[in-house]
């Protein structure tokens, strides 16, 4: 009995201590502003995530758009649910994965249409959250110009948050983001000839 007792009272003072630490770094964090968000890395998640944001967001009465590049060629489970919500803009790019298309100078003209929508959104300022999906592999392919992509985020309404997906995010967008994270790829049920999943994996 008298373990247990010590036990609940030490595990009630790390609390306490917890907590304050908690406390403290709230109370430090006084700034309110939009936020850039780069999800990025080799495993599953990224778009899932940035979809829980903006179902989080649309729960919270924001106004919210996605232009999604790349994807677009098959039903997707994010659009079947967002597209037509009176607080949701949805843009597909349309082509599908550029190892179908196999068409590079398609896949630049539909990308630059793509970021035209985006590039307007980003100067809206009743938008109050911008999702980019799988953005950086228009920039690693080079299909549209970075310094024009890197200049829209800049200037976008001070309080606008933009999430971004895809692998390989560049250097100049990991440091302008303000929070990055990294989805590692440990195991993926396709490399081991399970076929993708619908709501899961589409």
């Amino acid at each position: 009995m008298t373990g247990a007792t010590d036990r609940t009272t030490r595990h009630k003072r790390a609390m306490q201590r917890k907590k304050a630490h908690v406390d403290e770094r709230i109370a430090a964090a006084t700034e309110d502003r939009g936020l850039l968000l780069v999800l990025t890395g080799n495993g599953k998640g990224k778009s899932s995530s940035a979809f829980g944001m903006l179902a989080r967001s649309v729960g919270h009465g924001l106004r919210c758009a996605v232009v999604q590049f790349i994807k677009g060629t098959w039903e997707c489970g994010e659009q079947l649910l967002f597209e037509g919500n009176p607080l949701v803009e949805f843009h597909v790019m349309g082509t599908g994965f550029t190892w179908e298309t196999q068409d590079r100078q398609t896949d630049i003209a539909a990308a630059e249409a793509a970021w035209n929508k985006a590039e307007a959104i980003l100067s809206d300022e009743a938008t109050d959250l911008v999702i980019l999906d799988e953005l950086t592999y228009m920039l690693t392919y080079g299909y549209l110009d970075k310094p024009q992509v890197l200049q829209a985020l800049r200037e976008r309404p001070p309080r606008q948050h933009v999430v971004i997906t895809g692998r390989n995010a560049g250097r100049e967008l990991l440091e302008m983001a303000d929070t990055v994270s990294e989805v590692k790829d440990v195991r993926h049920a396709f490399n081991h000839g399970v076929m993708a999943q619908k709501g899961l994996d589409y």
